[in-house]
C-alpha cells in the first residue's frame, strides 16, 4: 500500500509540475498578445491628440485670443453709434513696462544660467559647457537670440505661457565648383572622395599628349546644430489633466508645413502629397491661428504641389507600447485630419521649455499679466469715453427747432459763424450741458492705483517724479522703487527657474549626444576646442537671479564695499594673509562689472586674472661689497699667474728655437767634419748615428726645459 501510495503522490506531483508548466507558457503567450498592435497605438494615440485638440482650442484660446484683442485694442463691442469708441491700452502698456527690464536681466549677461558639476573634475567641464551653449544661443540660431526670447516672454506676459522648442537639426550644406585641367592623378583624388560628386567630365588632350579634365563637383557637407524656437502657444497641445511636463501624458506640437519640409525631414514625396489640406479646411478651429490671420490664404499651389501644407503632429507621448505595464516616452509622428501615425520612435526628453508669469498651483498652464488688467482696461475704456462724450455734448450742444419755423439745411452745418435761418424768434433753441468729465478723473487714478496694486508697474517703476524726488529721502525713494520692481523680479525668478534651467539642461543633453566632433569656437577673444562627448549631461543647472536681495544698485553697493574691504585688508596684511588674496579681489571687480551690465567682463579687456598672469623672470641680487672685493683680488691674481704663464711661454719658445738654431748648426758642422774626416784618411763615418744621438740629447734638453706636465713643444 505504501508503495502505491509513493507511487499516486510522485504522479500527482508530476502532474502538478505539468499544470505549471502549462500556466508558465499561458502566462508568456498572454504577454506576447499585451504588446499594442498598430492599430490599437494608432486609436490611442488619435483620441489622445483629439482631446487634448478639444482641450487648448475650446478652453484656452478663446481666453487667450480675447487677451489678445485686449493688446491690440480691438472694439470692446459695447460701442454705440454716434459715441466715443475711445479705448486706454493698459494691457498693453503694462506689458511692454515688463519687458525692458525682462530682457535687461536674461540678455545682459551671460551669467544668468550656470552649470554647476556634480564631482570635483567636472568643475573645468561646466564652466566650458556654460561659456558654449551661450556661444550657441547667442551664434547657432536663425534670428537673433534676443528676437526668440522676447516672443517667448510676450507670450508668457500675455497668453499665460510662453513656450521655446529645442531640437538637433542636421542641414546639408552643398557648395558646386568648375575645376579646370585636372591630370589623372588629381581626377583619381577627387573621384575617391566620398564627399564630392562629380556631375560633369569633360576630357581634353594637353601638351605632351596627357589627358586633362575639367569637372563640375559638387560637394556635401552634413552640419549639426542646436537651433531653439520660439512655438506660437495655439501649436501646443498638452492633455488637460497635466501639472507639468513630467507628468503629462501628451505634449505635443502641431503645425502646417509644406511637402517640401516633410521632404527633408525625409518622408516620400509621394505619400506626403495625399495628405494635403484642402483650402477650404485650412484651420485648427483655433481662435488665436485664425486671428494671427495664418488661413487667410487664397493662393492655388495646384502647379506646386511641394508648397501645399500637410498638418503635422509632432507628439511625444508615455504610452505602454511593449506591454510591460510601464509606460515609455515615445516621439510619434502624424499627418493629416486624422492623425495617421508616419513616425515612432523612443525619446530621451521632451524638448520644450515653457515661460510662466503667474503659475498656478497643481495646473500646467497659469495665469497672465492680461488677466490682472483686462477688466480695468475695459473699465477705464467706459469711464474715458464717458468723459468724452461729456466734453463732447458741452462744445456742441444739441439744438431744438420749431419744425417748419427754421431751416433745417441751416442747423445740419455746422460751421463756425453759420447763419441759422428762423421764421420768427425762439425758434430755435440750444441744450446747454455743462462739462462734468471732469469729476472721472479721480476715477481714472483709482484704476490706475488698482493696476499698480495688481501688477506693480508704476511711475516708481521707472523713477519717480521730481515732485517726489524733492520731498524725499533718499531712502525713501530707493525702498520705493524697489517695492515697485518686486513684482518684475519675481516673474524674472520663475522664468529663469522653471524656463530657462530647462531649456540649458535640454541643450546640454543634446550636445553630448549628437556632436561628435570637436568643434572650435571664438570665446572671450580666444578659440577653444569644444567636445562635449566627456561632459557629464546630467549635470545641475543654476539660475543667478536674484531675489529679495535688494535691486541692481544696493547689489552694486554691496560689492564696492566688499571691493574696498579687500583693498583695505590687502594694504594692511599683504598678498599672502589668510583672509583675501589677488584672486578675491579681481573675482569682485569682475562682479562689479557683470552687475553694472558689462558682458565682456570676463575678457581679460579691463583686469587680468591672476592665474593668466605670467611674471617675468627675476633677475639675481646685487652681489655683496665684500664679495665683490674678493672677486675684484681674485681677478687681479688670476691676471698675474695669466701673466707669469705668458712669460715663461715666450721663454720656453725662446729656448727651443735657439736648440733649434743650435741643433742645425751642430748637424751642418757633423756633416762638414765628416767630409773633411773622410777626404783626409777615407774612413767610414756613420753620418745618421750622430744625427740621431744628437737628436736624442736636444729631446733631453727640451724636456728639462718645458718641465714636468708640459707636452712636447713641436718645432
Amino acid at each position: 500500500m505504501s508503495e502505491l501510495n509513493y507511487a499516486d503522490d510522485d504522479e500527482l506531483f508530476e502532474e502538478e509540475t505539468i499544470d505549471e508548466q502549462e500556466l508558465e507558457v499561458e502566462e508568456i503567450d498572454s504577454d506576447d498578445d499585451a504588446e499594442m498592435n498598430s492599430d490599437e497605438l494608432q486609436s490611442t494615440v488619435t483620441l489622445t491628440i483629439e482631446d487634448a485638440v478639444d482641450f487648448v482650442d475650446s478652453t484656452l484660446s478663446p481666453r487667450r485670443a480675447l487677451a489678445a484683442d485686449y493688446y491690440e485694442g480691438a472694439p470692446l463691442g459695447n460701442e454705440q453709434e454716434g459715441r466715443s469708441t475711445a479705448q486706454t491700452m493698459d494691457v498693453r502698456d503694462t506689458i511692454q513696462a515688463f519687458l525692458p527690464s525682462l530682457m535687461r536681466i536674461f540678455c545682459g549677461s551671460d551669467q544668468v544660467v550656470e552649470y554647476a558639476p556634480r564631482m570635483p573634475e567636472d568643475i573645468g567641464a561646466a564652466k566650458q559647457a556654460t561659456d558654449y551653449v551661450n556661444f550657441i544661443l547667442n551664434s547657432d540660431q536663425d534670428q537673433a537670440y534676443v528676437t526668440i526670447l522676447y516672443s517667448a516672454f510676450k507670450d508668457a506676459l500675455l497668453k499665460g505661457a510662453g513656450f521655446l522648442k529645442y531640437v538637433w537639426r542636421e542641414t546639408e550644406n552643398v557648395q558646386t565648383q568648375e575645376l579646370d585641367n585636372l591630370d589623372e592623378q588629381s581626377l583619381a583624388a577627387l573621384s575617391a572622395d566620398p564627399g564630392a560628386e562629380i556631375t560633369s567630365l569633360n576630357t581634353i588632350v594637353g601638351p605632351g599628349g596627357l589627358p586633362l579634365s575639367s569637372v563640375t563637383v559638387t560637394t556635401r557637407e552634413t552640419i549639426g546644430r542646436v537651433k531653439v524656437e520660439s512655438v506660437p502657444p495655439e501649436e501646443l497641445l498638452v492633455n488637460r489633466s497635466a501639472r507639468d511636463f513630467a507628468d503629462a501624458d501628451l505634449v505635443a506640437h502641431r503645425r502646417y508645413i509644406t511637402v517640401s519640409e516633410l521632404v527633408s525631414m525625409g518622408y516620400e514625396f509621394d505619400e506626403m502629397v495625399n495628405f494635403v489640406t484642402d483650402q477650404d479646411d485650412f484651420s485648427f478651429t483655433n481662435e488665436e491661428a485664425e486671428q494671427r490671420g495664418f488661413f487667410d490664404m487664397n493662393t492655388n499651389f495646384d502647379e506646386d504641389p511641394s508648397r501645399q501644407r500637410v498638418l503635422y503632429v509632432e507628439a511625444y507621448m508615455r504610452v505602454d507600447v511593449d506591454g510591460d505595464g510601464v509606460s515609455e516616452l515615445r516621439m510619434i509622428c502624424t499627418v493629416g485630419s486624422q492623425y495617421e501615425i508616419v513616425r515612432n520612435e523612443p525619446a530621451d526628453q521632451i524638448p520644450f521649455a515653457m515661460f510662466c508669469c503667474d503659475p498656478e498651483p497643481h495646473s500646467f498652464f497659469g495665469g497672465s499679466i492680461a488677466d490682472l488688467t483686462m477688466d480695468i482696461q475695459r473699465i477705464k475704456s467706459a469711464v474715458l469715453r464717458a468723459s468724452l462724450d461729456s466734453l463732447a455734448m458741452s462744445t456742441h450742444p444739441r439744438i431744438a427747432f420749431v419744425e417748419g419755423q427754421a431751416s433745417l439745411e441751416d442747423l445740419m452745418n455746422s460751421e463756425p459763424g453759420n447763419i441759422i435761418r428762423m421764421r420768427q424768434p425762439g425758434a430755435v433753441v440750444p441744450f446747454n450741458l455743462p462739462y462734468v468729465g471732469a469729476d472721472a478723473f479721480g476715477m481714472m487714478e483709482y484704476l490706475d492705483e488698482m493696476r499698480e496694486n495688481r501688477t506693480g508697474i508704476s511711475k516708481a517703476a521707472s523713477g519717480l517724479s521730481p515732485d517726489q524726488l524733492q520731498s524725499s529721502t533718499q531712502q525713501a525713494v530707493n525702498q520705493t522703487i524697489e517695492a515697485a520692481q518686486q513684482r518684475t523680479e519675481l516673474i524674472a525668478r520663475l522664468f529663469a527657474e522653471n524656463g530657462m534651467t530647462r531649456l540649458y539642461s535640454g541643450i546640454l543633453q543634446l550636445i553630448t549626444k549628437f556632436q561628435d566632433e570637436t568643434r572650435i569656437v571664438r570665446l572671450t577673444n580666444q578659440f577653444v576646442p569644444m567636445n562635449p562627448e566627456s561632459w557629464d549631461p546630467k549635470m545641475d543647472v543654476t539660475s543667478n537671479v536674484q531675489l529679495g536681495s535688494g535691486g541692481q544698485r544696493e547689489r552694486m553697493q554691496m560689492l564696492q564695499g566688499i571691493n574696498q574691504i579687500q583693498e583695505k585688508l590687502l594694504t594692511q596684511f599683504g598678498p599672502d594673509n589668510p583672509i583675501v588674496n589677488v584672486q578675491n579681489l579681481y573675482n569682485s571687480l569682475q562682479a562689479i562689472m557683470e552687475a553694472g551690465g558689462l558682458k565682456d567682463a570676463g575678457t581679460g579687456k579691463y583686469f587680468t586674472s591672476p592665474a593668466d598672469y605670467q611674471p617675468p623672470p627675476q633677475e639675481p641680487p646685487p652681489p655683496d661689497i665684500q664679495e665683490q672685493l674678493i672677486q675684484v683680488q681674485m681677478a687681479e691674481i688670476q691676471a698675474n699667474i695669466d701673466k707669469k704663464s705668458a712669460e715663461l711661454q715666450l721663454e720656453r719658445e725662446k729656448m727651443i728655437r735657439d736648440d733649434d738654431r743650435l741643433r742645425d748648426k751642430n748637424e751642418a758642422d757633423v756633416v762638414l767634419k765628416a767630409a773633411e774626416l773622410e777626404a783626409r784618411y777615407g774612413a767610414q763615418i756613420n753620418v745618421a748615428q750622430i744625427k740621431a744621438n744628437a737628436e736624442r740629447d736636444r729631446e733631453m734638453v727640451r724636456s728639462l726645459a718645458q718641465g714636468p706636465g708640459q707636452p712636447n713643444a713641436q718645432p
